[in-house]
């Protein structure tokens, strides 16, 4: 994730000084976990999916997986996942790193009723 993208975002809001960096990786959940010392499911992940060449972002608790069925009844089509580079073109940020914050104009995003 652009950091910097993330900041600029924040300070719109003043929550700037909000935002946590590691000297370890936190690219996954359970890197993050472990930086942060408390179990994956308190983790909030961020999965993006591509539809129609159109970014969508769904944020779950770290230990959900998205159920294939209630994807498909809400988006109408099968659960594609962007590229890497997909991921960092459309949605602005790259993969190990896409939070729902700070994302190009367009991104839909979802917040799981996991969290």
């Amino acid at each position: 994730m652009s950091i910097e993208k993330v900041r600029q975002y924040f300070s719109k809001y003043a929550m700037e000084d909000k935002i946590l960096q590691f000297d370890v990786s936190s690219a996954t959940v359970e890197l993050a976990a472990k930086a942060l010392g408390c179990e994956g499911c308190r983790i909030a992940k961020t999965l993006s999916f591509d539809i129609d060449n159109k970014g969508v972002l769904i944020v779950t608790a770290g230990d959900a997986k998205i159920d294939n069925a209630k994807y498909k009844a809400k988006f109408h089509t099968k659960a594609r996942m962007l590229s890497p580079d997909g991921a960092a073109e459309i949605i602005g940020h790259a993969v190990g790193g896409v939070c729902p914050f700070g994302v190009n104009e367009g991104v839909a995003i979802y917040l799981d009723e996991s969290l």
